[in-house]
């Protein structure tokens, strides 16, 4: 397999997030001038570090960009009943335009009662049934906040996936299954890659854009990919440093790939982008 000379040129989620928000706190000012304020209601449950530091960003990114958020804290002991209870008061509440209750939640929980809980017209996690069956059949909706902005990501390099064979490692209902479904809205060739698959690096090699999303380090490597493809890791990982890393090998495949997102700096800057974009369409769509 002979190798391109030039290395891949990056996707830059933090400086796409950043056009998106600015647009984002554009339409805010325009529902602001209304007297409307989007609003988006945060709640974690427990004591998770990762998941502090994720609503913290996200809390901040609305509050960035013009939104009203609040950030509710329960201890790890809630009962379920007082989850969905919360929940509830929230859909009834006007000024609360998106509900987002951080997962993974403790184990008295269960998480698909708490997805199903919350309102369809405030998913703005896109994790509800209505929203995936939306997404499914092409209605309006939710999409899940990863794959949309992998979207994106994709839109802003001008990748027309018309005819393209699109291969998506992973098969979870919050990037893989969804992001697959997108790529097909877009006319792509979609193969579904997971962990039974038999020889993954036969299927990849075929690949024009390859998403990485299973949370294991150096899934992909340099040999695996097809020169000028396409790389988008979803993958959120730790080296034997505890630095931040991806599934992709990232220096291999860069030598290979014709784009590629780094991690950090790429789809996760991304994903609160579009929880943004989310919000303020749920806004945009209660007040007409």
């Amino acid at each position: 397999m002979t190798q391109s000379t030039a290395l891949a040129q990056i996707i830059d989620g933090i400086a796409l997030s950043q056009q998106l928000r600015a647009d984002v706190a554009r339409r805010v000012n325009v529902l602001k001038a209304r007297g409307i304020t989007p609003g988006l209601a945060v709640i974690l449950v427990g004591e998770n570090p990762a998941s502090q530091v994720y609503v913290r960003n996200k809390v901040k990114a609305c509050e960035d960009a013009g939104l009203y958020s609040v950030l509710e804290k329960y201890p790890p002991d809630l009962s379920e009943a007082a989850l969905l209870a919360r929940i509830e008061a929230l859909n009834q509440d006007p000024a609360i335009h998106g509900i987002l209750v951080q997962l993974p939640v403790p184990a008295q929980i269960d998480a698909a009662k708490v997805i199903e809980a919350i309102a369809p017209a405030k998913d703005v996690d896109g994790f509800h049934i209505a929203s995936a069956g939306a997404l499914m059949t092409g209605m309006p909706g939710f999409w899940p906040c990863t794959p949309y902005g992998c979207m994106k990501m994709l839109e802003s390099i001008h990748f027309d996936l018309r005819g393209k064979h699109a291969v998506v490692i992973g098969r979870s209902n919050i990037v893989g299954k969804p992001m697959a479904l997108l790529l097909l809205q877009q006319h792509a060739t979609v193969t579904i890659c997971h962990s039974a698959t038999k020889d993954l690096k036969a299927i990849t090699l075929q690949a024009d854009l390859i998403v990485a999303a299973v949370g294991r380090r150096n899934l992909l490597t340099a040999d695996m990919v097809k020169p000028g493809a396409v790389v988008l890791d979803v993958g959120m990982n730790r080296n034997e440093a505890g630095k931040l890393c991806g599934d992709v090998d990232f220096a291999g495949v860069r030598e290979v790939a014709g784009y590629i997102s780094p991690v950090p700096g790429g789809v996760g800057p991304m994903t609160i982008a579009m929880l943004l974009v989310n919000t303020l369409e749920a806004a945009e769509r209660a007040s007409t």
